[in-house]
C-alpha cells in the first residue's frame, strides 16, 4: 500500500500512515537509505499543530539509529530545504500537512540536493517499510532540542535571494497560525518594509482556520481599507502564497507567473523563453504569455512536478495557481515568502501597485471540490463519465473539464474552464451534484 501521495506523506496524525510505529520506522528506514558514507546529517522541521513536536521526535529516535538528525524547530517547509543545501545535509525532512486542518499531518522528504523525493525514493523507503523484523516506537521517544541557529540561516538565505531593499513597503502578513508565523513577518522587517503580522496566534489548533492562502478573503477584507501596499496570506508550512493587491483584489499563482515573466524577460533573466505552469493553469494565462512569445508548459499537479519540468525543460519559473511559485537558481520547492518578497521589490523597484501589475485577462474558469467516500477511477464511475463527456463535446475547443482526486485530502477536485461564464458555471454545477451522488455514498 503506498503511503505517499501528491506532497509527501499525509493523513490524520495519530492513524496509519502517521500512528507512532509508522513514523519511527520512517524515521529508521530513511537513516538507512542513506550513502553509506559521508555526512549523515538530516534536517529536520515543522509547523505549529499540536502533533508536530511528537511526529519529530519519533522521527528523530528512528533517525539515531543511522544518522545524525538536527532539529531546526518551527520553521517552514522551503526553509528545511534551503538548510539542506546550506548544512550539506543528506537529506531533510519536513513535518506539516500544508493547508490541511490541524488534525491532519505530514512527512515531506528533500534529497541531498534540497529537492523533494523522486517517486522512485519514495518507491524504495514504502518497499523496505513493508519488510518484516523493523521494531516498533519506543514508548517515550526523546525530544529533539530545537537549534536556534537554523531558522537565522534561512533568514540569512532569503536577504541575499530578494532582489533588493522594501524600504517603506506597508505590507500585512497573514501566517495562518502556522509555520511561519515569526520568520515570515521577521524577513519582511529586516528587509525594510513595514510590516504587520496577522493570524500569528498558533495554539495547535487554529492553523489555517479561517484564514491563510486557503482563506485570501479574509486578508483581502483587512486589506482593502488602503493601509497597506501588498497582502501575504501564507498556508500552514508557507510552501506557498496568495497576494492581494493594495485594494483588496486577490492575487494568485497565475497572476505572479505573468507578472514574473515579463520582468524576467524584460530584464533578460528569463532564459529560454518558457514558464512551466499545471493543467490547472488558466488558459488566459497561456493566450497571454504567448502574446508575449513565452510558452507555457504544463505539469502534473505538484511543486515537485514543476521542478522536475523546470530541470527539463531549461525554465527558471514555475508555479501553480494555488500559489507554489518556484524562481530558478533562488529556490528548489515553493517558498511563500521568498514569492511575497520578491513581488514585492518588484513593487517598489517599478513603483507601480500590484493591482496595476497583476492585469491578466482570465478565461472563466470554476473550481469545484467534492468530499468523496471513495476514489474510483473517472471512467469508472459510469454516469459521471458520460457526463463528462457529454461537457466537453458541449465545450469543443472554447473550453475544457479536469477530473482529479486530490493527492492529500479526500476531495475530487472538478475544473471547467470556457469562454462562455454562465456555461462553464452551470456544467461545474452538475459535475458536482453527480459526483456528490455517486461517489460520496458509502460502499
Amino acid at each position: 500500500m503506498s503511503i505517499f501521495g501528491t506532497d509527501g506523506v499525509r493523513g490524520t496524525a495519530g492513524t496509519f500512515p502517521l500512528d507512532r510505529d509508522t513514523v519511527y520506522r520512517i524515521g529508521l528506514v530513511l537513516g538507512g537509505l542513506l550513502p553509506p558514507a559521508g555526512n549523515r546529517r538530516v534536517i529536520l522541521g515543522g509547523d505549529t499543530r499540536e502533533s508536530t513536536p511528537g511526529i519529530l521526535a519519533l522521527l528523530g529516535e528512528g533517525l539515531r539509529e543511522r544518522a545524525e538528525p538536527e532539529n531546526a524547530g518551527t520553521v517552514p517547509t522551503p526553509a528545511v530545504a534551503e538548510l539542506v543545501a546550506e548544512r550539506n545535509a543528506a537529506a531533510g525532512v519536513s513535518v506539516s500537512a500544508s493547508h490541511n486542518p490541524w488534525t491532519d499531518n505530514g512527512i515531506k522528504i528533500f534529497g541531498a540536493d534540497g529537492r523533494k523525493w523522486s517517486d522512485r525514493a519514495e518507491t524504495e523507503l514504502e518497499r523496505r517499510l513493508a519488510a518484516s523484523g523493523l521494531p516498533g516506537a519506543p514508548p517515550s521517544p526523546r525530544a529533539l532540542d530545537a537549534d536556534p541557529a537554523l531558522p537565522e540561516i534561512y533568514l540569512r538565505a532569503l536577504e541575499r535571494s530578494v532582489p533588493g531593499r522594501l524600504t517603506g513597503l506597508r505590507v500585512a502578513i497573514d501566517c495562518a497560525n502556522g509555520a511561519a508565523w515569526t520568520l515570515g513577518p521577521e524577513a519582511f522587517r529586516r528587509a525594510g518594509a513595514h510590516a504587520v503580522a496577522l493570524a500569528d496566534r498558533p495554539d495547535g489548533r487554529n492553523i489555517n482556520a479561517g484564514c491563510g492562502a486557503v482563506h485570501p478573503e479574509w486578508l483581502a477584507a483587512r486589506i482593502a481599507p488602503g493601509r497597506f501596499d501588498l497582502g501575504v496570506a501564507l498556508d500552514g508550512d508557507a510552501d506557498r502564497a496568495i497576494l492581494c493587491a493594495e485594494d483588496g483584489r486577490i492575487v494568485d499563482g497565475d497572476d505572479v507567473l505573468w507578472i514574473a515573466a515579463r520582468a524576467e524577460k524584460e530584464a533578460g533573466r528569463l532564459g529560454p523563453p518558457k514558464v512551466v505552469g499545471t493543467v490547472m493553469s488558466n488558459f488566459g494565462l497561456e493566450t497571454a504569455l504567448a502574446g508575449e512569445g513565452i510558452e507555457l508548459l504544463r505539469a502534473p499537479v505538484g511543486d515537485r512536478n514543476v521542478a522536475r519540468l523546470m530541470a527539463d525543460s531549461g525554465a527558471r519559473l514555475g508555479g501553480e495557481p494555488s500559489g507554489h511559485v518556484l524562481f530558478g537558481g533562488l529556490s528548489t520547492t515553493g517558498d511563500g515568502i521568498l514569492t511575497a518578497m520578491w513581488i514585492a521589490a518588484l513593487l517598489v523597484r517599478t513603483g507601480r501597485p500590484l493591482s496595476a501589475l497583476a492585469d491578466l485577462a482570465r478565461t472563466p474558469q470554476v473550481l469545484r471540490n467534492v468530499r468523496v467516500h471513495r476514489k474510483v477511477p473517472i471512467d469508472d464511475a459510469a454516469v459521471l463519465a458520460a457526463q463528462v463527456s457529454k461537457a466537453r463535446e458541449r465545450l469543443g475547443i472554447r473550453g475544457r473539464v479536469l477530473l482529479r482526486y486530490s493527492g492529500t485530502e479526500p476531495l475530487l477536485r472538478i475544473m471547467v474552464e470556457g469562454t462562455d461564464a454562465p456555461v462553464v458555471e452551470e456544467i461545474a454545477a452538475a459535475l458536482a451534484e453527480t459526483a456528490s451522488l455517486e461517489l460520496a455514498a458509502g460502499p
